[in-house]
């Protein structure tokens, strides 16, 4: 058997998606050019803009493409922080991906910045309490705060719009590549200032993100060329990547109702399953709202590596979280805000579920889970 429960890495393409970007690579045509079809592909763009805008709650104008959400957050993060030289303090929850963090660390090495860590609660929603004492004593130097909208290890969902009232004036950033697609959001609605996502979390291709930017707002770009995207992401735009972007926008946010009942029922299934064949297993952020299909599970006294070893030996992908940290031997930090050991941070496991998972998935899942967290013990 070949079961995938690792849609929170990357998700499949959906047909449409592949035949969207099919059809864009046999055309000829640079969306910058001027001629007949440069004109055409850049119809294609910004027709695609404004299906993706309209399904983010945002104006079309707000959308730059990116090639990543890595990118869209480096974009944000370093944008905001270049754009106010006067101010040095960043804030930016314990829970955020290494996307946002890493950036963060770098400005704080090479650039002077300081970063203030909000914390979070045991099921991973932020403090607004202690976010708002926070920015009451440094409000004169913060130059931005970052939440993300929900958290890619254990499924969280951000209060975020609480977070945009507590800013008041200060630019806020949400890293919503987990969540778009998979849960209602818009962008006016949030509060924010910029929010990134990406085209391979709901069905889309790699390659292809972008970074919502609040219209009127100006940031200092990374990258310096053609000034493509509003003079602030410089690249010849990837027209097969944007519009099969758009079309896996369009066909998950139609079903979006559907996918996410189906799939917080599947998740539900497996944890059902995962207790009552290993009752020692703890779920990981239960009990506050977050995304569907993320089942983040300790195993006590096993080992996540040797877990996900034997589940691939089984035919099961799965992951012990991030996948941008995959490789990576050390805790989880997003479990240790959270509260976890690092014993048990170290026997924990993300399951992640998506459009093409089946009841039989889960079933099999569960048949396999007790021998394999046996043969984990250490």
């Amino acid at each position: 058997m070949a079961i995938y429960l690792d849609h929170a890495a990357t998700t499949p393409m959906l047909p449409a998606a592949i035949d969207a970007y099919s059809r864009q690579m046999a055309v000829l045509g640079n969306a910058s050019s001027l001629h007949t079809q440069g004109r055409a592909v850049r119809k294609a763009v910004e027709e695609s803009r404004e299906l993706i805008a309209r399904y983010a709650g945002c104006d079309a104008s707000e959308i730059i493409f990116t090639a990543s959400g890595t990118e869209a957050n480096n974009l944000a993060i370093k944008g905001f922080f270049w754009a106010n030289p006067s101010k040095k303090t960043i804030v930016v929850s314990t829970i955020e991906h290494h996307a946002v963090l890493d950036p963060i660390e770098w400005l704080v090495e090479h650039e002077g910045a300081k970063v203030i860590y909000a914390p979070v609660n045991s099921q991973g929603v932020i403090d607004l309490m202690a976010l708002s004492k926070i920015v009451d004593a440094n409000r004169s130097d913060i130059a931005l705060i970052t939440v993300m909208h929900s958290n890619n290890e254990v499924g969280t969902l951000q209060p975020i719009n609480d977070v945009a009232k507590i800013a008041g004036d200060i630019p806020v950033h949400t890293d919503a590549v987990q969540s778009f697609g998979k849960v209602v959001f818009d962008f006016k609605d949030l509060g924010v200032t910029s929010a990134s996502v990406s085209a391979h979390k709901l069905g889309g291709p790699l390659g292809v993100a972008a970074l919502i930017l609040k219209r009127g707002i100006d940031i200092t770009p990374l990258l310096h060329g053609g000034g493509q995207e509003r003079d602030i992401r410089s690249s010849t735009v990837n027209a097969p990547g944007i519009i099969s972007f758009a079309t896996a926008v369009d066909q998950s946010l139609l079903n979006l109702r559907e996918n996410f009942f189906r799939i917080e029922n599947l998740a539900n299934q497996l944890r059902a399953g995962i207790q009552k064949v290993v009752p020692s297993a703890v779920f990981n952020g239960l009990g506050a709202d977050s995304l569907p299909g993320i089942v983040n599970v300790t195993f006590p006294g096993t080992k996540n590596e040797t877990l996900l070893v034997l589940l691939d030996m089984a035919g099961i992908s799965a992951s012990q979280g991030s996948a941008c940290s995959a490789g990576v031997q050390r805790p989880s930090h997003v479990l240790l805000a959270l509260g976890v050991s690092e014993t048990n941070a170290d026997a924990t496991i993300r399951f992640s579920l998506g459009t093409t998972t089946t009841e039989d998935d889960i079933a099999q899942v569960c048949d396999a889970i007790a021998g394999i967290a046996q043969k984990a013990l250490v």
